[in-house]
Formats: structure tokens, C-alpha cells, sequence
């Protein structure tokens, strides 16, 4: 028998909706919180969230409500699902608000701007010992829209502390959602973060008409690149191999479900990026995580040249085409370096 009893879920998109439909399914008592009432009400009377997942029911037993407290009241595990520049604000009003120890999980995918703090970095640094048991990051290949009608996936809870890992994958896994655990949660929050730059630049390929050839070099080179950040942080090189690497640069690279594709994919196109950010109506996490990873890399002297290149497009606003060119002229090298 699980002993977590009531699950708060912080966010109520398309992947905090899916995740407490999950969480639900699963026999757990949750509560749904995000800004908007009338998102709530709608929630609890129509069982839908139509803005986020428009053609999936919700299950009658999933609550929701806009107060924090409400949601926070006798929950045993929280899980933060929301943007990263909305998450140190947030885990504040949740550290006022806790009055037991609790399991904090997040399925946020993103670097802080100004800090390249990871999500977990910002959670413990806002939420003191006495009030968290433990971090968990959950990530991986998993599309919300997918998960929501119980499509076949599988994604990673990662935690320095075992137990708390085993905790979460027991709390989610069913026979449609499947749970690995890893004790690299540096690896596995970096590749979830990274993994979004790379998918802006598979977008941009498609918006410019380049094939299968050129999108297949971009994720392989941008895997290489990635894996050579962490590494610097202290990842294991292998982790990017593995779910919260490889397979989310999969599904996010080649998906139209995937927000930062779609905005690299009108960027190709030559729309603007005010524009495409305005009417894309969620987070597109990877233009702002390109500026941090490219930042980070200038801070480790790792070398980046796909993210120097969309880093460009986005805030030099260079030529699509010439940055393109740019990369595939620099000077040759051995494919291991």
C-alpha cells in the first residue's frame, strides 16, 4: 500500500492536467491548483480542460481550485508543474504555507535566467530542509497530449535520495505510465532543459524545407554538445543516453505536440518571434533556456555550436540560412572530440 495519501499539483496546463489524471487513475486523492477560477470551475463541474487538453475527459474525482492553500491542505507530495521563471515565486508561497514535511517532485523542464539555476537548485534554496523529505525531478519522452489518453510511455523520477525515487515511480506507474528511477538528477534535469534548444533548431530545419538527413545530424551533434555541458556539471555522460537524454530529444524533435518545435518550425518560415510567442499561448521553454545554456557553455569553455547558432537567430537575430551555413563550414574535426 503506498503511504502517500493526497498529492498537490502545482499547475493546471496540459502536463500538470495529464499528470493529476494520471495520479487519479491510480487511486490517489489530488488537487489541481492554477491562477484561473473559472479554469477551477470547469475542471470540477465539466471535467474538462478544454484550453490545454480539448478532447480529453477528466476524471470525476480530480479537483480543482485556484487557492494554494486549498490545494496544499493535508497533501503529502507536492508536484510542481509550471514554468521555470514562475517557480522560485511560487515555491515561496508554498514554503509559507506548509506546516509538515512534505515529498516535492517537479515535471518542469527549464534553467533560470540570470542564476542557470536547475528547478531543484531553486527548489531547496526556497523550500528549507524542515519543510521537503525530499527532490524529485520526473522527466522524459512525454507528450501531455499522449498521457492523457493513456498512450504507452515511459520517463524518469530522479532523486539523490533512492527511496524518494521509488516513492514517486510507485505513486505513477500503471500499465500505460511506466517509471525508471536515476540517481543523476543533475543529468537528467540538464537533458530535459537542453533537449528544448535543440528541438527549436529541428523545427527551424522543417520550416526551411531541409529533410530527415539534416534533422537526423542536428539531434545527433546536439546530443554530443549536451552531453558535453552536463558533463561539465558533473552528469554522467550516460544519463543523456537514457530517457531524460536521448529519448526526450526524440519525441521533442520530430513532434508536432512539441511547443518549441512548432515555434523553431515558424521561425524557419520567417515569422517573428514576438509573434510566434504571442500566439503560441504556453511557455516555449527553449528560447529562453538557449540564452542560459549559452551562457553556461561561455562560463564551463564548453564548445556549443548549435546552441551559439539558434542563440544567434533568437537574440542577434541573425539569418536562419547564414547561421545554418555557418556551422556546416567550420572546420572539420574528429567526431569524438
Amino acid at each position: 500500500m503506498n503511504p502517500i495519501k493526497k498529492t498537490a499539483v502545482l499547475g493546471a496546463g496540459s502536463w500538470g492536467t495529464a499528470l493529476a489524471k494520471v495520479l487519479v487513475e491510480n487511486g490517489q486523492e489530488v488537487c489541481l491548483w492554477g491562477n484561473h477560477p473559472e479554469q477551477a470551475a470547469e475542471i470540477n463541474e465539466q471535467h474538462t480542460n478544454k484550453k490545454y487538453l480539448p478532447d480529453v475527459q477528466l476524471p470525476k474525482k480530480l479537483k480543482s481550485t485556484n487557492d494554494l492553500s486549498d490545494a496544499l491542505s493535508q497533501a503529502d507530495t507536492v508536484l510542481f508543474v509550471i514554468p521555470t521563471k514562475a517557480m522560485r515565486e511560487v515555491a515561496q508561497k508554498v514554503t509559507a504555507i506548509l506546516e509538515k514535511p512534505v515529498l516535492i517532485v517537479h515535471a518542469s523542464k527549464g534553467l533560470e535566467q540570470g542564476t542557470h539555476k536547475r528547478i531543484s537548485e531553486i527548489l531547496a534554496e526556497e523550500i528549507p530542509e524542515e519543510k521537503r523529505k525530499a527532490i524529485v525531478a520526473l522527466s522524459g519522452p512525454s507528450h501531455a497530449e499522449e498521457v492523457a489518453v493513456q498512450d504507452l510511455t515511459s520517463i524518469t523520477a530522479a532523486s539523490e535520495n533512492k527511496m524518494a525515487a521509488e516513492d514517486v515511480q510507485a505513486l505513477f506507474m500503471n500499465d500505460y505510465f511506466r517509471i525508471y528511477t536515476n540517481e543523476d538528477i543533475i543529468g537528467v534535469e540538464l537533458g530535459a532543459a537542453l533537449k528544448n534548444i535543440i528541438a527549436v533548431g529541428a523545427g527551424a530545419l522543417v520550416g526551411l524545407g531541409y529533410g530527415d538527413n539534416a534533422k537526423a545530424a542536428l539531434m545527433t551533434r546536439g546530443l554530443a554538445e549536451i552531453s558535453r555541458l552536463g558533463a561539465a556539471f558533473g552528469a554522467d555522460p550516460l544519463t543523456f543516453l537514457g530517457l531524460s537524454g536521448v529519448g526526450d530529444l526524440i519525441v521533442t524533435c520530430t513532434s508536432v505536440h512539441s511547443r518549441n518545435w512548432r515555434a523553431g518550425k515558424m521561425l524557419g518560415e520567417g515569422k517573428k518571434l514576438d509573434d510566434i510567442l504571442e500566439n503560441m499561448g504556453m511557455v516555449v521553454e527553449g528560447i529562453a533556456t538557449t540564452k542560459a545554456a549559452y551562457e553556461l557553455a561561455d562560463l564551463k569553455n564548453v564548445e556549443m555550436p548549435i546552441t551559439t547558432a539558434i542563440y544567434d537567430v533568437i537574440y542577434k537575430h541573425e539569418d536562419v540560412r547564414e547561421v545554418i551555413m555557418k556551422l556546416m563550414n567550420r572546420v572539420g574535426k574528429n567526431e569524438n572530440d
